[in-house]
């Protein structure tokens, strides 16, 4: 079975917040979330803005934000929400990942 970008979702949250750090960018930047190796738990969660999606990324839209994930990572994330949260810890994106056994107390940090 193959991971589409349909299986993830991402919050309303998430996409305005997208949507305003892509607004500083040049036109088709995506905002890109990667799974890598890593952090206290075996694997990590990245974000980082892109000047354009690669030629196999997996592209999810949501109100405007254009979200890029690469073929090695999209399995990882099947089923999981991209959500943004504004709390007294401060803003921070996070990933909550049914295939996460595991996650450290930091939210970014996650064994399968």
């Amino acid at each position: 079975m193959t991971t589409a970008a349909s299986d993830i979702a991402l919050t309303d949250q998430a996409a305005r917040r997208i949507h305003a750090i892509l607004a500083n960018e040049s036109p088709g930047a995506v905002f890109r979330v990667s799974v890598e190796g890593g952090g206290c738990s075996g694997f990590q969660y990245h974000f980082a803005v892109e000047s354009a999606p690669g030629a196999e990324d997996a592209l999810l839209e949501h109100a405007g934000a254009r979200v890029a994930i690469d073929p090695a990572s999209i399995g990882f994330l099947a089923g999981a929400s991209i959500d943004f949260v504004d709390d007294l810890m401060g803003q921070s994106f996070r990933v909550v990942n049914p295939n996460a056994v595991s996650s450290c107390g930091c939210g970014t940090s996650f064994s399968v």
